[in-house]
């Protein structure tokens, strides 16, 4: 290769991959910030991810051109940034660029002051459109630089003030009335045919529909579950999901679910794995428990690393082109399936239904089993066992096509996110494996992803790694890097409690403690409760934003406060109680505007509105007892026991040796103590 800059020293799948573009670039840091202090230049700040279909375009289209890195050398000082890496600096230049336009997206290229301060920026550009830019920019900061101040000022403020929250005054408190007065607007933005809002592109955005779910196991309001039912049907047939393979890409370009943006993401198919286990359990559907299988079945072929860390996310792209890898042409089907191909042409809708383009076609259902069964003269069970084999035959041959690209790193965030819905799944479906992926998974992250003083990294690099001055920690397997953010906590903390009431071990929940004890210490803003997203170990950045607003995964405020609560409650730490419920007050004025943007929130205030139980267990017989209570859907409820006398509070003077006892509590309040599952269920159902 011809060139060779900076990037080559970096971990970064994304960074890597501009590693030989033409462009000197930078890794954020204080080399760059210095040089264009010293040349007084203006920063060009380029930010994308790996899995970036339009940041591969815009890299071939420019930064691999000759002519125009010659412009960007010559005027910026260029960084790029993978914003999965670095989620702090994409949010301050993402805020900046949707004050400037109103809208936001990567590759996201946004130009700043020496200091960091921004001044301009959008998202893709056409190769002319760029060099304009470059140009007008550069001439604009050597001619009227006052002007170009003027601006920084003024957006920096608007960046700064964007997510300001002052303390509430009130008391936190909400009712199921109060809730449906949140979930009835939103009703409005349904597609009542399709699934999921009516807009294209589709997100799934699963912290929308397990809020759905809980809302109609405490309201009994149906519309909430046919909403959930319609959507997840819908997602499940659709392209949007890998029909052959297992698991979901990011979105759908249309409101069909048809035609996926093809790249697969970690932080998707953990939430997605969680919903459908919940889902599952809500109405025994089978469809549900094949997505589980499948998609746990793809992380684990495709996403799962052998120390048991999870990958991040697989490209749109295969050979240049996006979705390559994952469509059919009819001729390659009929001569891979032969006499199988009719069954799943109907099947999979290898027909006008499911062609794309070229000649190609996205494997995607229509009907239920039943109805396919009963038009081919077979039960459901042939007919189940024929697609499988179909699908067993179809895997190998594609495993054999040029894969998509892997982005190799390991974000503790999306991992926990990962490992949560491994623990939802085998709640749901009772396979050890899926909760040893789970028990793996964390057990690595604490083991090797601590910081010395307690903290977490944010990423990991299998392999030797490249020794650097970020505060790396090198394990035999490979190199940590990156100061954690507030959503490694959360996400942490939560996918923690959650194993602990899937194992009743410990030490999952203690581990859960210490990081939200962390977190509290160098996250929490003592105002206004809330936490912000950057440690006050990290160097500052323009501005401290705060996370506030759940949008494709939950934002990592709303995440915390349900981590306050789970937590706990489990400790008797009344004053995360309150911490939980303050911070939840934060936004409460703002929910019902918006809905789709505070349903995580929702589901921590379902836990205040509706009953909320722990269920104790304790005695010889403790685990057996709780694998039974835990395939039911029981979301406003915290189970915790032992088989030992155990030191959680819950557990005192609780346990006796010689039996095995449910306590079924409310508000620090049991009922009787009851021997059998069945009379606990009832319990939990009789309030």
């Amino acid at each position: 290769m011809s060139h060779t800059n900076r990037l080559a020293h970096e971990s970064s799948p994304y960074l890597l991959q501009h590693a030989h573009n033409p462009v000197d670039w930078y890794a954020w840091g204080d080399e760059a910030l210095d040089r264009a202090k010293r040349e007084n230049k203006l920063l060009l700040i380029s930010i994308g991810y790996s899995a970036c279909h339009w940041c591969h375009v815009m890299e071939r289209e420019s930064f691999e051109s000759e002519e125009t890195a010659a412009i960007m050398n010559e005027l910026f000082v260029c960084i790029k940034v993978d914003r999965e890496e670095r989620p702090d600096v994409d949010q301050v230049y993402m805020n900046a660029v949707q004050l400037i336009s109103g809208h936001g997206g990567w590759p996201l290229n946004c130009f700043a002051l020496p200091d960091g301060r921004p001044v301009y920026g959008g998202t893709y550009y056409r190769p002319e459109q760029w060099r304009e830019i470059l140009r007008s920019l550069a001439d604009l900061h050597a001619k009227e630089p006052e002007k170009v101040l003027r601006y920084a000022e003024q957006l920096t403020k608007g960046v700064r003030q964007s997510e300001w929250v002052e303390a509430a005054p009130d008391s936190a408190s909400f009712t199921l009335a109060e809730l449906e007065a949140i979930y009835k607007p939103w009703q409005a933005h349904f597609d009542r045919s399709e699934g999921g809002m009516n807009r294209a592109p589709k997100f799934p955005l699963p912290n929308n529909y397990q809020f759905m779910l809980r809302y109609w196991k405490a309201s009994g309001d149906a519309t909430a579950l046919d909403q959930v039912r319609l959507t997840l049907d819908k997602m499940a047939f659709g392209g949007i999901y890998d029909q052959v393979g297992g698991g979901f890409a990011r979105y759908s370009t249309d409101s069909l679910w048809k035609v996926p943006h093809f790249e697969k993401m970690l932080y998707d198919n953990g939430q997605l794995l969680e919903l459908y286990a919940e889902a599952y359990q809500a109405t025994g559907d089978p469809l549900y428990a094949q997505v589980v299988r499948e998609t746990a079945g793809f992380v684990a072929r495709e996403l799962t690393s052998p120390e048991g860390a999870f990958y991040s996310a697989l490209d749109a792209d295969s050979e240049g082109e996006e979705g390559k890898y994952y469509v059919w042409s009819k001729e390659e089907l009929e001569s891979i399936l032969g006499d199988g191909f009719p069954l799943f042409r109907d099947a999979y809708n290898i027909n006008s239904i499911g062609f794309w383009e070229e000649g190609n076609y996205i494997p995607l259902r229509k009907r239920r089993d039943a109805e396919l069964a009963a038009d081919h003269g077979m039960g459901e069970a042939e007919l189940r066992s024929r697609l499988e084999a179909a699908k067993a035959m179809l895997l190998p041959i594609r495993e054999k096509r040029i894969h998509p690209g892997l982005d190799d790193k390991t974000l503790i965030s999306w991992n926990a996110l990962m490992a949560k819905g491994y623990v939802a799944a085998y709640r749901a479906l009772g396979d050890p494996a899926y909760l040893d992926a789970a028990v793996r998974n964390l057990g690595f992250l604490l083991a090797a992803g601590r910081r010395p003083d307690g903290g977490l990294f944010r990423t990991y690099k299998a392999g030797p790694g490249d020794q650097s001055d970020h505060g790396d920690r090198f394990d035999r397997r490979g190199r940590f890097s990156i100061n954690g953010f507030l959503e490694d906590y959360a996400f942490m903390a939560e996918a923690l409690a959650a194993l602990y009431q899937a194992t009743f071990q410990e030490r999952w929940l203690s581990a859960a403690r210490e990081l939200i004890e962390y977190a509290i210490a160098h996250f929490r803003d003592p105002v206004s409760g809330l936490f912000y997203f950057t440690s006050d170990l990290d160097k500052p950045l323009v501005a401290r934003k705060m996370e506030i607003m759940d949008n494709v995964t939950p934002a990592s405020n709303s995440s915390m406060a349900k981590a306050l609560f789970a937590v706990g409650t489990c400790f008797g730490e009344q004053s995360w109680l309150d911490m939980a419920a303050a911070m939840l007050n934060q936004v409460k004025e703002e929910m019902p505007a918006y809905a789709s943007g505070y349903s995580n929130w929702g589901m921590l205030a379902l836990n205040l509105a509706a009953p909320f139980h722990e269920v104790v267990i304790t005695g010889p017989d403790a685990e057996a007892r709780r694998r039974e209570i835990a395939g039911h859907y029981l979301p406003n409820t915290l189970m915790a026991g032992s088989a030992s006398p155990g030191s959680l509070p819950l557990l005192a003077d609780r346990f006796a040796a010689d039996r095995t006892a449910i306590y079924v509590c409310r508000d620090r309040t049991c009922k009787l103590p009851v021997a059998t599952a069945a009379e606990a269920l009832a319990l939990l159902q009789a309030g």
